[in-house]
């Protein structure tokens, strides 16, 4: 299958905590990294999910944000991932930032060229992604 989302994340269920509309699904990855979706029941039930499936959280990169200096802000986003910058893409506008976790995940974060040159990210700089668990969509197996 092809996709256009530029992150994909193969992994294992580790946690289901499911409510009366939705269900949020925690993954791990392989090398560790952790990544929280909120699904609906109609999902959890259509996908079969259960902690010990695999599966694979897909995001979008216009859906992912990049922080870098002190982060003394608390965020609603459940997916707050220190990584470090391996590779800018600069385009007209926008810019590619490739952010690698400390479990070997790569995350791709498509932001402004001009956030860019403020956040002063280059391959090597320490730099966070955020990004929100309803912004998180699961596939398994067919």
């Amino acid at each position: 299958m092809n996709i256009s989302a530029r992150n994909n994340f193969p992994g294992t269920i580790t946690a289901l905590t499911e409510g009366p509309v939705n269900a949020e699904v925690e993954l791990s990855t392989a090398g560790g990294d952790r990544i929280v979706a909120v699904v609906t029941e109609g999902s959890v039930k259509a996908l079969g999910l259960a902690v010990g499936k695999p599966v694979v959280a897909y995001v979008k990169a216009p859906w992912v944000m990049v922080l870098a200096g002190q982060e003394n802000v608390r965020f609603s986003a459940r997916n707050h991932l220190a990584g470090t910058v391996q590779q800018v893409t600069k385009g007209a506008v926008n810019s590619d930032v490739v952010v690698q976790l400390p479990g070997g995940s790569l995350v791709h974060a498509v932001i402004t060229n001009e956030a860019v040159l403020e956040l002063a990210l280059k391959p090597g700089a320490p730099a966070s992604v955020l990004f929100k668990a309803s912004h998180v969509i699961l596939g398994v197996p067919a």
